[in-house]
């Protein structure tokens, strides 16, 4: 398996386009990250069926965040993306969040080329709110069952607020 951090970049940010690899595809249960490491994906733990993920969860290469792992992404689509495809997405905006303390912002995307939605999406204000309301539940929820009250939504900001923050990460990755 290659070492995405070393063969991709972060993206074109200041155009809003980021590279980011597929860790966990949308409703799996399979808590699946990568470990930097050991260059290599691996399995964390199995969530219980109500927290399967409500989005495609990746990570974006040659940053960190908060807390301490490669800048997460949400990536909207219509199906699950297995894990390990790699995905050129263009970013819409972030959902501020903080888990047991630490930030752990999930920048929010999708695909560069979307012929299902004719490429409709272009900001969070094009995704519907209820979308937004299950994302804010899930995120509020995922870990109720053995670490409750550890993860807090923060709120979302537009692409421009998510454009800083990937900033932030890739000057953060390379200290």
């Amino acid at each position: 398996m290659p070492d995405f951090n070393k063969i991709l970049n972060p993206g074109d940010i200041e155009k809003g386009i980021v590279n980011t690899v597929i860790e966990i595809p949308k409703w799996s249960t399979l808590k699946i990250e990568w470990n930097r490491e050991l260059a290599c994906f691996e399995l964390d733990r199995v969530e219980p069926s109500i927290f399967a993920k409500p989005a495609n969860y990746g990570f974006i290469p040659q940053t960190l965040d908060g807390d301490g792992d490669e800048l997460d992404t949400l990536v909207l689509t219509n199906d699950p993306i297995p894990t390990g495809v790699y995905v050129k997405a263009k970013v819409i905006g972030v959902l501020n969040f903080e888990d047991d303390g630490d930030e752990d912002h999930k920048i929010v995307c999708v695909p560069v080329d979307d012929r299902n939605t004719g490429d409709a999406i272009q900001s969070l204000d094009d995704v519907h709110d209820r979308w937004k309301e299950k994302i804010e539940h899930h995120f509020n929820h995922y870990k109720d069952l053995y670490k409750p009250g550890s993860t807090k939504v923060l709120g979302w900001g537009d692409a421009e607020a998510a454009k800083k923050i990937i900033q932030e990460s890739i000057e953060r990755a390379k200290k």
